[in-house]
């Protein structure tokens, strides 16, 4: 049962909501690089078929999904033990190491053998993600703060989160050599965005502590464990109908960061272009996110999501003309996706929360666990949906330096994939989502 003294606060200082969010700089290097770069690293420097590559990137998402549930109910054990998650916060913090190797595959190794290496160290580091991000998600439900206050948590999260996403996207393309992309300038790159990560981490879990003695934390009675938590979290039918619009959202703008490489270089015809439209992708987050917190305060968060939900789909219809549309319309395209991005990002998040209150506050982390793991199955889907797309317009796959002359079916399979799947993939989270009932009933609970 939860604890119903004292009520809940209603403005926290910024100091210990920026600390809570430093936490998201880190987690935004391993969010945003290996789902920009790892495809595009995989087939076209490590000379990896593209449905190997595919493949690479969704397997060890098998393993996340059973992994982040149990993490998330050592999690809560952590929690009913000692009073907090911490442990499990510091263990993930070894999360850039991970991240480092990478990237950091041995000379002799290409194709199938380069392939092995990647997926290796990419479970590995999946794995301390979950660690980290787990206990990190849980955090909102354990204060002692309303329906409001937390929006306004995850809107500093999502600024900070979204600084980390920009700084990794801009740098990683650049560290690792730009349009001379090599081994080398890859490894580099790992090292150098891991070490940025880790330090932001760490003062994370600072932060972290510091908003839970300032805003105080809720009592929970600790829920069973294993099965039969994951069981009660997925019998929630709010939460399941939030899950599976997640995915799909999920699926989606993953599915657009894989692809970002690809159009750049094969249908705009200048790899260059890559940082640009990450940065249109991304960057207007910092701009619009206080927008987004104000419309879910005047609206509600289900039908503010389902604007930036519309949204992007209209945007990834334009991106699908492809080069004729010109470089000024594509640019503001992938605006318009960046601008719902960020509600996109904030809104679902802002939610869960509300969803694990309404449930009585029990298996926090087990629900974040379920969520995390859903995020991570749409972090493997979306890349691994459009290498199906590379493979069915049979793209060739190269080492870096190589040039090869794709075919038109190819720059065709990039143009759709590019566009017109991510359209279809959010107009199934439209109508996910507008099963979803409870966001009334929480904003007058408060």
């Amino acid at each position: 049962m939860t604890d119903p003294a004292p009520a809940p606060r209603a403005d926290l200082p910024r100091g210990p909501l920026l600390g809570f969010a430093a936490g998201s700089l880190g987690m935004g290097v391993w969010v945003t690089v290996p789902g920009l770069l790892l495809l595009y690293f995989l087939t076209d420097v490590l000379a990896v078929t593209p449905w190997l590559a595919g493949l690479v990137l969704l397997a060890p998402k098998v393993v996340d999904v059973l992994a982040h549930p149990w993490v998330g109910h050592l999690s809560d054990a952590g929690s009913a033990r000692r009073g907090d998650r911490r442990r499990l916060l510091l263990a993930g913090c070894a999360l850039p190491a991970a991240f480092a190797a990478l990237f950091a595959v041995p000379g002799g190794l290409a194709g199938a053998a380069a392939a092995g290496w990647v997926a290796a160290w990419f479970v590995a580091g999946n794995l301390l993600f979950a660690a980290y991000q787990v206990p990190y998600l849980a955090t909102p439900a354990d204060l002692r703060i309303g329906y409001h206050e937390r929006t306004r948590l995850m809107a500093f999260r999502m600024v900070v989160l979204t600084a980390g996403i920009l700084v990794s996207g801009l740098l990683a393309p650049l560290l690792a050599g730009g349009d001379a992309a090599t081994r080398g300038g890859y490894q580099r790159m790992g090292l150098l965005l891991g070490v940025a990560a880790g330090v932001a981490m760490l003062a994370g879990v600072a932060g972290i502590g510091r908003l839970r003695r300032r805003a105080g934390v809720t009592a929970h009675r600790h829920a069973p464990g294993g099965w039969p938590a994951l069981a009660a979290a997925l019998r929630d039918g709010q939460f399941r109908w939030l899950v599976a619009a997640y995915l799909a959202m999920s699926t989606t703008t993953h599915l657009v960061l894989a692809g970002v490489p690809y159009y750049a270089e094969y249908e705009l015809g200048r790899p260059a272009l890559t940082t640009v439209l990450v940065a249109a992708f991304v960057a207007p987050a910092l701009l619009v996110t206080p927008v987004w917190l104000a419309a879910a305060r005047r609206v509600g968060k289900q039908r503010a999501l389902l604007v930036a939900q519309g949204a992007f789909a209209a945007g990834s219809l334009v991106l699908a003309a492809g080069a004729p549309a010109g470089l000024p319309v594509l640019v503001a395209a992938v605006t318009v996706l960046g601008i719902a991005f960020a509600g996109m990002q904030l809104l679902p998040f802002a939610m869960m929360p509300d969803v694990i209150r309404a449930a009585g506050g029990t298996g926090a982390g087990t629900y974040a666990g379920v969520w995390t793991a859903t995020e991570a199955t749409g972090a493997a889907l979306g890349p691994y949906a459009f290498a199906l797309c590379l493979t069915a317009g049979g793209f060739v796959a190269s080492t870096g330096g190589q040039v090869v002359d794709q075919s038109d079916a190819a720059g065709a399979a990039i143009r759709y994939g590019f566009g017109l799947l991510p359209a279809a993939l959010m107009l199934a989270a439209v109508l996910l989502q507008r099963r979803y009932t409870l966001d009334g009933a929480a904003r007058a609970a408060g």
